[in-house]
């Protein structure tokens, strides 16, 4: 079974560390060496000779450690045999069981587990046997570990559990055998805030402390699109509201992801597709990612067509994340499908009760105004590209694309009723807009409907 990212790491450490000579003598160095290459004939005849086999690499590693990694049961029990400590520890605190772990391998799991070794022991940084069994999806090694009184409910970095490791990884039989085991599906991972901030970066208030943290394995389902996991934790009495430290729900988590199954499944349970308290509802990243079938499951199960964003959320730095930027806040989701172009949306959310004649009023900064810049836009004035600062190029397309979408949600919005004449605060029409990105057969169109230059 191939090793996860940290399991690679141990692997390199043990690879790179030297053999050394130490109290057990050259010959008990030569045990680990042997053992590091896999030979095991050569160390076979060793034992015979009666070397010692706790001899130690410079890093602490034995020669069952390597037996374990090269998931060699048979080498293993002979070492044990032979006196072999059974939970050495190398400098990370690794030990044996939890490289045979790491690997899946069951055979050497059972093995040292019947020769005495410690389910419980952990790494330094808190990672257990059962955590990297969980995450390999080796659910013949996690039922080895709790039968031996490994803890399901043992905390690794940022306060993780074994649980969560099965959920992020998708192994859905590895999380039923952890609630089978007494896993906690309310745990949380630990909070903690890091300041974040959305563009222009260099002003005050659009830089924030964001709270992370605070998952249950549930919200580790959202995030990674895990709806087999997720089935099973709800089964299991998983809150389906579930959030995270900032207040997104798992409905939110996975709408953002673009998930639709997994939202299905939340709003299917009993989720709230109005869940806001960190600022913004699922509709709003669904509306954000033109998801027509997804926003059409949120208003299915209630969402609220008029819900309005609250909040901008942050980005790194020069990347594609999907974020809100501050022009947006105060839109709702029929005015960002217009900004965002996205006219199967837009008609969807009317039929669904939608407001089309919505006007955003935003007050926000760019990097080229010294004040704050106010704006009031129309949904018509927006589909032409007017308002909402410069959105990030999700999905890109090229001109003639972007031209035949900004036309067709410019007659959503005109067949609707939306104003064609009404000004934005620097006295600019939707026909302007349309002039400003050179967009002719939009202009065309609107000029044809009677729209008129700004003043």
């Amino acid at each position: 079974m191939p090793l996860s990212r940290p399991g690679r790491i141990v692997a390199a450490l043990l690879l790179l560390s030297p053999c050394s000579g130490g109290t057990a003598g050259a010959q008990s160095t030569d045990i680990v060496a042997l053992a590091k290459a896999g030979d095991d004939a050569a160390v076979h005849v060793l034992l015979e000779q009666g070397v010692a086999v706790d001899g130690t690499a410079g890093d602490g590693t034995t020669a069952l450690h390597w037996a374990a990694y090269h998931q060699q049961a048979q080498l293993a029990s002979a070492l044990l045999d032979a006196g072999a400590s059974v939970n050495a520890a190398n400098d990370l605190g690794v030990t044996a069981l939890w490289v045979a772990s790491q690997n899946g391998h069951a055979p050497t799991v059972r093995r040292l587990l019947d020769a005495g070794a410690d389910a419980g022991l952990a790494l330094l940084a808190g990672e257990t046997a059962l955590m990297v069994a969980a995450r390999s999806g080796a659910v013949e090694v996690v039922d080895l570990l709790l039968a031996h009184g490994a803890d399901p409910e043992a905390r690794g970095t940022r306060g993780q559990t074994a649980l969560m490791w099965a959920v992020a990884q998708h192994h859905p039989d590895a999380v039923a055998r952890l609630l089978a085991g007494g896993a906690n599906v309310h745990a949380r991972s630990d909070v903690w805030s890091e300041v974040m901030a959305a563009p222009p970066h260099g002003q005050p208030e659009y830089n924030r402390e964001i709270p992370h943290g605070g998952n249950t394995a549930l919200m580790f389902a959202a995030r990674g699109g895990d709806v087999a996991s997720a089935r099973t934790l709800i089964a299991a009495g998983a809150n389906v509201d579930d959030t995270d430290a900032w207040g997104v729900s798992a409905t939110t988590l996975a709408a953002h992801a673009g998930f639709g199954e997994l939202v299905a499944l939340l709003l299917e349970a009993g989720a709230d597709p109005n869940a806001s308290q960190a600022g913004f509802a699922a509709i709003h990243p669904a509306v954000m990612r033109q998801d027509e079938q997804l926003v059409a499951t949120l208003l299915d199960h209630g969402a609220d067509p008029n819900a309005v964003l609250r909040t901008w959320t942050p980005i790194r730095r020069a990347s594609r994340d999907f974020n809100f930027a501050p022009p947006l806040v105060g839109a709702t989701p029929f005015w960002l499908a217009a900004r965002f172009t996205a006219p199967a949306v837009m008609r969807l959310l009317a039929e669904r009760g939608a407001d089309p004649l919505f006007v955003h009023h935003a007050d926000y900064k760019e990097p080229s105004y010294s004040r704050p810049r106010q704006e009031s836009i129309t949904a018509l004035m927006a589909a032409t590209g007017m308002g909402g600062g410069r959105l990030r190029a999700w999905f890109p397309v090229d001109r003639g694309e972007a031209e035949m979408r900004a036309l067709e949600s410019v007659q959503v919005a005109v067949e609707l009723g939306v104003d064609l004449n009404t000004t934005d605060a620097d006295g600019r029409t939707a026909l302007d807009g349309a002039r400003s990105a050179r967009m002719k057969t939009v202009a065309d169109y609107l000029e044809s409907r009677g729209a008129v230059p700004g003043g």
